[in-house]
């Protein structure tokens, strides 16, 4: 028997572009902290977890308190400005249309992860926060997931670690150039391609 269809797929810079609205609230955290941060450079290079980033601004024991903070702020922030990337509705139509189920597997929380996919009205399967490069496997693989569809170098390696096969799209921090180094099984320009790929793909994405 054939296995159903289940395509993962990252949030940020991937389904929903969330730059201004990350970019608002780092802005409204290095205000009230009086703390710097280099708000062009964090978006240059979105997709790790907010403690990552946070480490190279604040000094270690302030890190959980300006997370916490961050978090706290960014609902009302950047929630609301969130908007979809290019293509992402269709994308995640398509999963449908082929029987198939889509889920969101992120490394954003999962409070703000599952209010940014209804924001943006995605109509997915699930939503699974707080997971960022390999840990991403094991969510995908409990899910069944065929296909991982990300932005970013680590998704290509969450893809791996879930026996997964790896889409990758140019619209985050990395070139296709550099997605396809990394060794993604499938790079594109961006998810307006990717109805198109899945439909040629489907039997061997299931």
């Amino acid at each position: 028997m054939t296995a159903p269809l289940t395509v993962g797929f990252d949030l940020d810079l991937t389904l929903a572009d969330t730059r201004e609205g990350i970019a608002a609230t780092y802005r409204a955290l290095a205000a009230e902290t009086g703390v710097f941060i280099d708000v062009p450079t964090v978006i240059a290079r979105l997709g790790p977890p907010l403690e990552r980033e946070l480490a190279h601004w604040f000094p270690p024991a302030q890190i959980p308190a300006a997370a916490a903070r961050y978090r706290q702020l960014y609902g009302d922030i950047a929630v609301p400005v969130s908007t979809p990337m290019p293509g992402a509705l269709q994308a995640v139509q398509a999963v449908r249309e082929h029987s198939g189920r889509a889920i969101v597997v992120t490394a954003k929380s999962q409070r703000h992860a599952e209010a940014t996919v209804a924001a943006l009205g995605l109509p997915v399967d699930a939503v699974i926060g707080g997971l960022f490069g390999t840990e991403k496997g094991e969510a995908l693989r409990e899910h069944g997931a065929g296909v991982y569809v990300g932005d970013h170098l680590a998704d290509v390696d969450a893809a791996r670690a879930a026996g997964a096969r790896s889409v990758a799209v140019a619209t985050g921090p990395f070139d296709a150039a550099a997605l396809r180094a990394h060794g993604a099984d499938v790079v594109l320009e961006d998810l307006a391609a990717f109805p198109a790929w899945l439909a040629g793909t489907v039997p061997a994405a299931r």
